[in-house]
């Protein structure tokens, strides 16, 4: 938004009236609401080290305290101090256990800071008080999703049921805890989310889903979406990743055709390198042995390539080491040959 001087500089001029009147009260002896006043005044303005300095002047006095501390908190986390924030806005709840806004802060905060056992437990409080917060529920969940605990976090979604009609992140999370429990209604969670909403990363996600429940023809129309809608650069998965988890469905899929051999042909040439999962292949009973004889032809080239690559590696290595030394010489034939 962009704001015109001419608007702009009433409100700012009327703050610095404010601030100056009460400086000019404070003089004598001021009441801890007017250092308060102040440090919001300048906490308004985003004058955090102002705003710091007299908040924790009203913070002394004990009419003001849990409000100051409160917002010390505010400006801490708004500074990127969260450990700090924290401290204040747990400092706030010792005194008053069961403040909203203390703990709503509290909680997200220790997930900014990475605590999310604590912020378990902060939101799990919060969610007494305020059971109905479709907000809090949510980051309740994320936080037990993060801490694996799927069933829980279904239940916490699950309380917020009209939240799941109608926002798409909470039905993603819910279709996400559901899929991590193995459940098979999540493919109609995901389905749902997919008709408004379009991810690659999410579609990989639902062909998974699809395929651990062993649809694969439609797991395989997903995953070929997904393969088109994916960025090059992107990792987790890369393109070449998800086309090898192509090949490997239709090697499942239909054991008697090759066209997972071409498929895998593919992955290796768009950069696919991971041995281990092309070998993982030969031990699983769905694939023929014709496609496991194919298989072991394309990883002996892996092998024989990789191995090649390496040694250019290793030969331009030595060059450039024979070049440094050749040039090292020729600097102390010089320094002989000159002296200075």
């Amino acid at each position: 938004m962009i704001y015109h001087f001419s608007f702009f500089l009433p409100a700012v001029f009327c703050l610095l009236v404010v601030i100056s009147a009460l400086c000019g009260c404070v003089s004598s002896g001021a009441a801890a609401e007017e250092y308060f006043s102040i440090g919001m005044a300048y906490f308004d303005m985003g004058k955090y080290a102002e705003a710091e300095k007299w908040l924790n002047r009203a913070r002394a006095r004990d009419r003001t305290m849990t409000a100051s501390e409160y917002n010390l908190g505010r400006i801490a986390f708004e500074t990127g101090r969260f450990e700090e924030a924290a401290r204040h806005f747990e400092s706030v709840l010792k005194r008053d256990h069961d403040n909203v806004l203390a703990l709503r802060a509290a909680a997200y905060t220790r997930i900014r800071n990475g605590d999310i056992e604590k912020a378990e437990e902060l939101y799990g409080r919060l969610l007494v008080l305020v059971p109905e917060s479709a907000d809090d529920g949510y980051n309740h969940a994320l936080v037990l999703f993060a801490m694996k605990k799927f069933p829980e976090a279904e239940e916490v979604l699950k309380n917020n049921e009209f939240a799941l009609l109608e926002n798409n992140d909470v039905l993603l999370l819910y279709a996400r805890t559901r899929k991590e429990q193995g459940k098979v209604e999540a493919i109609d969670d995901y389905a749902s989310w997919l008709s408004n909403n379009s991810d690659a990363k999410v579609r990989y996600e639902y062909a998974q889903l699809l395929e651990m429940h062993e649809h694969y023809a439609r797991a395989l129309e997903e995953y070929h979406a997904a393969h088109a809608a994916l960025p090059a650069g992107s990792t987790d998965p890369s393109k070449p990743e998800l086309r090898f988890t192509i090949a490997r469905l239709l090697f499942i899929a239909d054991s008697e055709k090759n066209e997972g051999v071409t498929e895998l042909r593919g992955a290796v040439a768009d950069g696919f390198e991971d041995t281990e999962a092309l070998e993982a292949l030969l031990d699983d009973k769905r694939i023929s042995d014709a496609n496991k004889e194919e298989i072991r032809m394309i990883a002996a080239d892996m092998k024989r390539a990789a191995e090649a690559a390496r040694a250019a590696e290793e030969a331009a290595q030595k060059a450039l080491e024979a070049e440094a030394a050749d040039s090292i010489g020729a600097d102390e034939y010089d320094a002989a040959e000159f002296p200075e």
